[in-house]
């Protein structure tokens, strides 16, 4: 089976990798490189990265909708286009070259969290479980056919990097099996129930932002969903301080929302609007990343002080 392979993010690494161990990747797309990081220097995507490791073809176009991108990928005569995290829609054009169609594989169980960030949604809105689909791609936003699911929980206390982690190499298994089927002519793909739908919005800079009015396990889970990466944050004396790892206490005070309350042995509580937040892991603006009680070393933070606006 000769595939072509579509994808931009790690999330779509494992795939790719799975699939040319498994069958014939004769071209991997990807999307052009951009400049990133504080000198604004032109990254490789992690799937280019990957790929040049794997010694294949790689083309990376500024838009599926050139009709060089529709040439190009139409002269490879794909059986089957596979698309992981790639990062923009397909065209009905490209969708209509292979002969088994396009899949796609989505870290959510849809039609739950369709979009651009449904890991990080899922995690912001406490949900205990998540899991990866493989489906048939048609030219909505992860509209189309379901083939296969696999259910993963969340922890309370897992963060989106590690989920990411998992989701992948869950989501690389799904798609062999997935592909198996397909080949076998034994896959039964079913449309999704759009009327449960909900979707995964892109994470936009105001997503960051801690508001210490919210509960301590809303604030928990969006410091969690972000962490390693942008980070959400808060504010004191104006610093910008970023927050990696969080725990929540329960118990009650009067002290008002985003007050310092306490140092602790692993760090710092916080009042929430509703029960307290105990900040483990923090970054100033400019500095690396270090454990919340070795913060609070060289910053004085007294009870009572504020943080945030």
């Amino acid at each position: 089976m000769n595939i072509v392979f579509m994808g931009t993010s790690e999330f779509a690494v494992p795939s790719l990798k799975i699939l040319n161990t498994n069958f014939t990747v004769s071209a991997v797309i990807t999307q052009p490189d951009r400049p990133k990081g504080r000198g604004y220097q032109v990254i490789p995507t992690p799937v280019k990265q990957a790929t040049q490791q794997l010694n294949l073809p790689i083309y990376q176009f500024a838009s599926l909708k050139d009709i060089s991108a529709i040439d190009t990928i139409s002269s490879l005569r794909p059986d089957l286009i596979v698309v992981v995290a790639y990062g923009k829609l397909v065209p009905a054009q490209i969708l209509e070259i292979p002969l088994e169609g396009c899949i796609n594989v989505h870290a959510s169980l849809l039609p739950h969290y369709r979009g651009a960030a449904p890991i990080q949604r899922a995690i912001m809105a406490g949900e205990k479980t998540t899991g990866v689909t493989t489906m048939l791609m048609d030219e909505g936003l992860d509209t189309g056919d379901i083939i296969l699911q696999t259910v993963v929980d969340i922890p309370a206390d897992m963060n989106y990097g590690t989920l990411e982690h998992i989701l992948a190499e869950t989501g690389a298994q799904l798609l062999l099996r997935t592909i198996e089927e397909i080949r076998a002519g034994t896959a039964q793909p079913y449309a999704q129930d759009d009327s449960q739908a909900t979707y995964a919005a892109m994470i936009h800079a105001q997503d960051e932002i801690i508001n210490w009015h919210d509960s301590a396990w809303e604030i928990h889970n969006k410091i969690r969903a972000l962490s390693p990466k942008p980070g959400s944050y808060t504010t004191f004396q104006g610093m910008k301080l970023k927050i990696f790892a969080s725990r929540v206490y329960e118990q009650e005070t009067t002290a008002t929302a985003g007050v310092f309350l306490a140092t602790t042995q692993e760090g710092f509580l916080v009042q929430t609007g509703q029960g307290c937040l105990e900040v483990l892991e923090i970054q100033r603006a400019g500095k690396k990343r270090m454990p919340a009680r070795e913060f609070i070393k060289g910053v004085k933070l007294s009870p009572g002080d504020q943080l945030g606006s």
